[in-house]
């Protein structure tokens, strides 16, 4: 009969926790972003009205059906939270016929991505899909991302 009792006074304690846990997962769902924020199709945009603002990451193909181009969007689709985290928007262009202002810009053979930083100056070129670690890690790897990496450690600091 004691064990009940003490089981009796923790289940609030535990039921909290729970609830709180629920309200976390909610806020974390909230901050996601969504696909909509992050992918968009090549259409009109041009590299010019993104920077200072985005980095975007171009993915080109001759077709939607290509392997490469599904295996990079699956590689992509996977982990958005990563791309957010470093202001990517990922462009696609699966219409060669189409001579889109950023395929008439960056010139693609096929299936390629192509890293522009924030100042609008390409920064990767791959003629093969990478995945969203090798990104991630190119893009820390810049200066403009190293000034955002400390901001962002110095406002944490400052808010503890």
């Amino acid at each position: 009969m004691p064990a009940f009792r003490s089981l009796a006074r923790m289940l609030p304690v535990v039921f909290a926790g729970v609830l709180s846990l629920s309200a976390a997962a909610i806020a974390d769902a909230a901050t996601e972003p969504s696909f909509d924020e992050i992918f968009s199709e090549s259409g009109e945009q041009t590299l010019e009205q993104f920077i200072w603002e985005k980095r975007p990451l171009v993915i080109f193909a001759d077709s939607a059906s290509d392997p490469r181009f599904i295996r990079q969007m699956e590689s992509l689709h996977a982990r958005p939270g990563e791309l957010a985290e470093r202001d990517v928007v990922v462009i696609t262009d699966t219409d060669p016929a189409g001579e889109s202002p950023l395929r008439q810009k960056l010139r693609p053979r096929g299936f390629m991505l192509v890293l522009v930083g924030k100042d609008g100056q390409i920064k990767l070129r791959k003629p093969q899909p990478w995945d969203v670690r090798e990104i991630s890690h190119s893009i820390d790897k810049t200066p403009l991302r190293q000034d955002e990496i400390r901001e962002r450690r110095a406002l944490r600091n400052a808010g503890q």
